[in-house]
């Protein structure tokens, strides 16, 4: 059975109602393009980083950096490349990750050294933007990409198993970790999920929980280039960059998790409510 969350694209009049139209190679681009467009926020971010050190037009870098990130998510909405609703998918990411990061830069998990006008203790606001850059990228996929689960569990187990991730990263640090247990409760919760994508009507799947292993992997090398870059600093970076330990990888596809339960109970919470508005607005 299919999660009931639905949508369809079309790219240059090739709509999803005609799969037969588009070659393979054809499929690919459009793949890879759609690819491009869900990483334009988590671009912005690494491009934002890298220009930070080029100039900031005399800002504190960390200010600059959080008024750049605040003008492209304007720019963005603005030219229709993200909806509202995305926008309100990304600022509550934005805020579970901000309270994230109050906690461990308070017990020391990492840093940020530099000084800031917007810093709210020792975080400064556009840390939650990375937090944020993963979300925008799971709501972007959704809709470019129509992404359906098949056979996902009951919508309370992930909000229990998200729940229990997002306490165990502050309780870990005064309790055992339980990450491995959490993982083990994900691939027995998900091992017969997959996530449905669609390229010009024709539908592919990928085991839900090799997604998870996957995006977690690849946000850990693109952990290496942000903190490379600066945007914060581990305890063994203090002296000079190091590659960020791959024990992070686990920790990343746990908040892959997360982001991707936030998104798909928000969305189906979304397309609901807009339904029972349609169907008030017949009633009229």
């Amino acid at each position: 059975m299919r999660s009931p969350l639905t949508q369809s694209s079309t790219l240059k009049g090739v709509t999803s109602s005609s799969p037969t139209r588009a070659s393979g190679l054809h499929r690919a681009a459009v793949f890879l393009w759609f690819q491009v467009r869900a990483c334009i926020f988590a671009g912005a971010v690494f491009a934002t980083l890298a220009l930070s050190h080029v100039t900031t037009l005399g800002w504190p870098r960390y200010d600059f950096i959080f008024a750049v990130l605040v003008l492209v998510q304007l720019g963005m909405y603005l030219t229709k490349l993200e909806t509202l609703e995305e926008i309100k998918f990304i600022t509550i990411f934005h805020l579970v990750g901000f309270v994230l990061e109050q906690f461990k830069t308070h017990v020391g998990s990492w840093a940020y050294p530099e000084f800031s006008y917007s810093k709210i203790a020792d975080v400064p606001l556009y840390s939650g933007f990375m937090y944020a850059a993963v979300g925008s990228y799971i709501a972007q996929s959704w809709r470019l990409y129509g992404l359906t689960l098949e056979h996902p569990p009951r919508a309370a187990f992930g909000w229990v198993l998200s729940v229990l991730i997002y306490v165990n990263f502050f309780s870990n640090h005064f309790l055992p970790d339980v990450r491995y247990l959490l993982m083990t409760a994900v691939l027995g919760l998900y091992w017969r999920s997959s996530l449905v994508y669609t390229v010009l009507g024709r539908s592919y799947r990928v085991p839900l929980v090799v997604f998870f292993a996957l995006a977690g992997g690849l946000i850990w090398l693109a952990e290496n280039l942000a903190t490379f870059l600066g945007a914060w600093v581990y305890p063994n970076q203090q002296g000079g960059w190091r590659i960020v330990d791959a024990s992070k990888v686990s920790s990343w596809m746990l908040l892959v998790i997360i982001s991707f339960i936030l998104v798909q109970h928000l969305k189906a919470r979304f397309l609901s409510s807009r339904s029972s508005r349609v169907h008030r607005s017949r009633l009229e």
